[in-house]
């Protein structure tokens, strides 16, 4: 008989988030607008502090798109983009007839690397097509280095747009992400942290962003008795329905945070003797929620082993892995993007690996996890040298 499926990273629920989606049946706010989407807002104002003003959405694409959109860019202009990332930091580029000019990691963190970020800039003045702002990712949940694209960014003058998709419940010298950049984004897609089926947030420091935001989401409706519209707007803003079950995720992101670093712990502990795999590790200024724990596999020193048969091996007992974000340099839909960096993004993909991470991941489940990677690694079967 097949073991159940272990999954990358499922959703997990807390147990309060019923009592908010059924007060929204029973008022009938059944609509992108009422009292859970203010609600939640404030649940996220208040968690991510520094007077942060939040604007619940319909994705964290969305907030992506809108965080653009204010920031000015048009078609024709060029965004700066991490390329080892989700599709989803550069699809909204394009979406408004801009370009993708993507940048390769360094090591540290798997993020922007500021050495060839400051070239690509340099370079696109040169080219008299200045940025117009830069997506910089946490990737997996790990902070990227702040202080050097920080300061990058304001010698250029070109704001940051902070993709948190992954990275609520981290944070960088105690500062929450999400609230590092001049815009931050949010996701709450099934498979994060914490989930409303479906969603995200754009946050800002400006109540005056978050005005034009959500005006902008809710198809840009000028004040009147009528319907008029002197924008183009967009259907962008979270259902009270599903900011309801947000609410009642937020009662337990702390829990999903610890749940997560746990599982970081336990790869660190099963891999510590195992030469040649390598833990992703956030650096001391920063606290990881580990969204997604990662691994290296060198095969030049773990006897031939693969990232590759581990992916499989795991598949064979019904485990989901995957291996990094393909870098999006080499996607072909952004083939004929601009790359700045080396060949450091290249190769993480190449020998990476994202591990089962859930926060409902249960003791039994571990067991199996362990006992794949003990087969591969320690015992070394005829079976898995073939």
């Amino acid at each position: 008989m097949k073991s159940d499926k272990i999954w990358l990273s499922s959703p997990h629920m807390g147990g309060g988030e019923q009592k908010y989606v059924q007060e929204a049946f029973d008022t009938n706010w059944i609509a992108p607008l009422g009292p859970n989407v203010s609600g939640f807002e404030q649940d996220l104002e208040r968690y991510l502090g520094g007077q942060c003003h939040v604007a619940a959405l319909s994705s964290g694409t969305a907030a992506l798109h809108l965080a653009l959109l204010v920031l000015g860019v048009q078609a024709g202009d060029e965004v700066i983009c991490q390329s080892m990332t989700f599709s989803a930091s550069a699809n909204p580029i394009v979406y408004l007839g801009a370009t993708p000019v993507f940048i390769d990691s360094e090591t540290t963190t798997w993020n922007l690397c500021p050495i060839a970020l400051e070239n690509a800039i340099q370079d696109r003045i040169r080219l008299g097509k200045k940025p117009k702002a830069i997506v910089a990712v946490h990737l997996y949940g790990v902070p990227f280095q702040v202080e050097a694209i920080q300061a990058i960014s304001k010698k250029y003058e070109i704001p940051i747009i902070e993709d948190s998709a992954e990275a609520l419940g981290s944070s960088y010298q105690q500062q929450k992400c999400g609230t590092i950049g001049d815009i931050g984004i949010l996701s709450f897609n099934g498979n994060k942290i914490i989930t409303t089926s479906g969603g995200g947030a754009l946050v800002t420091k400006d109540p005056k962003i978050k005005e034009k935001v959500v005006f902008l989401a809710t198809q840009a409706r000028d004040q009147a008795p009528h319907y008029q519209h002197s924008e183009i707007g967009y259907n962008y803003r979270m259902s009270n329905v599903c900011a309801g079950i947000g609410r009642g995720q937020m009662e337990v992101l702390e829990n999903h945070v610890r749940a997560r670093r746990a599982m970081h712990a336990f790869y660190l502990d099963i891999f510590k003797n195992i030469k040649g795999v390598t833990v992703f590790q956030a650096t001391s200024e920063s606290y990881a929620n580990y969204w997604l724990s990662a691994i290296i596999v060198e095969e030049s020193k773990t006897n031939g082993i693969t990232r590759e048969q581990l992916r499989l091996l795991f598949e064979k007992e019904n485990i989901e892995s995957r291996p990094l974000w393909k870098p999006m340099h080499l996607q072909p839909v952004f083939a004929n993007c601009p790359y700045y960096g080396t060949q450091i993004a290249e190769s993480l993909f190449e020998k990476g690996l994202c591990m089962p991470s859930g926060s409902n991941l249960t003791d039994r489940e571990r067991e199996r996890i362990q006992k794949v990677v003990a087969d591969l690694f320690l015992n070394n079967s005829n079976e898995l040298q073939q």
